[in-house]
């Protein structure tokens, strides 16, 4: 059975994936980088050191396996000029690997890899290859994306702050471990109640900035760390749900994605799920993994093929 390697470096994790030839993700060996405590993020060259000691204790935990091509994440985005430099890493495993062994090489973006493994994980590869539209919200990234026959066209978003950034910052006030979205959602849990959050919507595009800033103030003002938590996930579903409803009127009509790790919060997805019919990646699927860029190769492979 043939076999294909997806390679992801990604800012705060290694992760290398096999799909085979049946399209099923066999392997998605994920591994998270460290981060100080009370740090809020990794500079490039410690993420890019980093993922030069995780590839080869991932590549062990992957296991032996004929590889028939390799697939890998060489950019954040699929917008021309996109770049950073801890995807270099993977890049050099990836060329390496396809040089030596004589291998197909293919590169794709990290945006692409996740909603990829949305598809995948929700039971909406049917999709592959039509018209919807997909959220892609993470550490670095909170975008609104119109996918249509491959293309991944950006039509809104944020103007500042990630969601993933404001948990992030918000949990490690908290005193929380980044990277902070599943301790947070966990002190979420607790809370008894919470400030209802006036958000900043305009059209397809928001402002989250303020969200760290409100938050610091109940902070100051002894507001217990649960209610905060409860108050930063209450804000970022308030706002994601004012973009989703705009986004509605001007799309009629087409399927909704969510990918990204904050997509991965149990309320922000039961709400999604409920209020709009929406696909959401499985949680192992959600947050920054290989399988995405697994099942890309499979499919370039494929398309070469033919």
């Amino acid at each position: 059975m043939k076999h294909f390697l997806g390679v992801d470096t990604s800012n705060y994790t290694t992760s290398l994936a096999i799909c085979n030839e049946e399209g099923i993700i066999e392997k998605n060996c994920k591994l998270l980088l460290q981060v100080k405590e009370g740090e809020r993020g990794l500079r490039q060259s410690d993420a890019l050191f980093a993922h030069t000691v995780n590839l080869p204790v991932a590549a062990k935990e992957l296991g032996e396996y004929k590889i028939s091509a390799v697939g890998y994440s060489a950019y954040p985005r699929d917008n021309e000029g996109s770049y950073m430099p801890c995807f270099l890493c993977g890049k050099a495993y990836a060329e390496s690997l396809g040089a030596l062994l004589g291998l197909p090489v293919y590169p794709f973006s990290h945006q692409r890899g996740h909603i990829r493994a949305a598809l995948y994980s929700s039971g909406a590869q049917k999709l592959l290859g039509t018209e919807y539209l997909a959220f892609h919200l993470s550490g670095g990234t909170t975008e609104i994306l119109h996918v249509k026959n491959g293309n991944i066209d950006l039509i809104g978003g944020t103007n500042d702050l990630t969601a993933g950034q404001a948990i992030d910052r918000i949990g490690v006030m908290l005193g929380l471990k980044f990277p902070c979205g599943a301790e947070l959602e966990r002190l979420s849990e607790s809370a008894a109640t919470f400030q209802k959050p006036k958000i900043s919507v305009n059209g397809l595009n928001c402002n989250l900035s303020g969200l760290e800033n409100l938050a610091r103030k109940q902070y100051e003002l002894g507001v217990s760390r649960e209610e905060i938590a409860a108050y930063t996930i209450e804000f970022i579903l308030a706002s994601l749900d004012k973009l989703t409803e705009n986004l509605i009127n001007e799309y009629p009509g087409l399927p909704l994605i969510y990918s990204g790790g904050v997509m991965s919060n149990k309320r922000i997805k039961s709400y999604f799920t409920s209020k709009y019919d929406a696909y959401f990646a499985a949680p192992e699927f959600s947050s920054d993994n290989a399988a995405g860029t697994a099942l890309l190769c499979f499919d370039r492979y494929k398309k070469d093929l033919l």
